[in-house]
């Protein structure tokens, strides 16, 4: 399988370099030519457009920030799609609106081109090791194609129909969202009853309260000021997702809301 890859940030560059490092017939493109410079030394070819590479993939992977990116990278005279011949795929990455995806997927199909949607959980870490967390929606045999590719990187989950992994993705990160507020909470009430904040983070992280948010919080002495610059920006723009999914759809997120919005507004990122 021929393999294009657009997104190469702190999240995507490691995927794409498990890629390429396993062997796949791989094909990259960056808006930014510096973003090429770390795979100067493989193997992998440059494309000057993301019609490009298209032409040159039987699966694209994307791992734009948000739903305008990857929009503009797939849509167009010169996007992805442009240059995609029939029988291709396009895997999307990115955290986006399970409706961007279907979006695509629609014209997509006039091509004879399939979407399925990608999230990943884990971290740079986590390529490294092998253990990334691929959430995936689309039909199951155009799942089953990528598995080899998804495999470099990490195993998946295909949670059903498409648009059903970036709900899992956004309530996983709404969940967080909501856990750090819970944690700093916490940490603060201790504060206040005299116990020290980066001693009470060392127990909580050992014992049946710990979680990635409170594990996050412990790993900066207790300050959100890290959090806040690298994640504020992204979990608003996944608690706005969330929320604009569940009216849609007539859910109601209750409680884990409240707690998100909370931490949102700790962070500096009020919804």
């Amino acid at each position: 399988m021929r393999v294009g890859f657009i997104g190469l940030g702190s999240q995507g560059g490691p995927m794409a370099r498990a890629i390429v490092d396993a062997g796949f017939d791989t094909t990259l493109w960056a808006r930014r030519p510096e973003s090429l410079e770390p795979y100067s030394d493989t193997v992998a070819k440059v494309a000057g457009s993301p019609a490009e590479l298209g032409a040159a993939s039987d699966l694209v992977c994307l791992c734009v920030v948000g739903d305008a990116d990857v929009e503009q990278v797939v849509g167009g005279d010169d996007g992805v799609l442009a240059g995609m011949a029939d029988g291709g795929i396009i895997a999307i990455h990115s955290t986006v609106h399970p409706d961007t995806c279907r979006r695509l997927a629609k014209t997509a199909a006039a091509k004879g081109v399939s979407v399925i949607d990608a999230p990943v959980s884990g971290g740079a870490p986590a390529v490294e090791e092998k253990r990334l967390l691929v959430m995936v929606g689309g039909d199951a045999d155009v799942v089953e194609r990528c598995r080899p590719v998804f495999g470099t990187y990490g195993s998946h989950v295909h949670l059903g129909e498409l648009g059903s992994g970036q709900v899992a993705k956004l309530l996983n990160n709404l969940l967080f969202t909501a856990n750090i507020a819970n944690a700093k909470t916490a940490l603060q009430v201790g504060q206040d009853l005299g116990v020290d904040a980066i001693s009470l983070a060392d127990v909580l992280t050992r014992g049946s309260a710990n979680s990635a948010a409170l594990a996050a919080i412990a790993g900066t002495g207790g300050s959100l000021e890290v959090l806040a610059e690298v994640a504020g920006a992204l979990l608003q723009k996944d608690v706005r997702l969330v929320v604009d999914i569940a009216e849609k759809g007539g859910a109601t997120p209750g409680s884990v809301l409240d707690a998100a919005d909370a931490a949102l507004t700790i962070l500096g990122h009020p919804r």
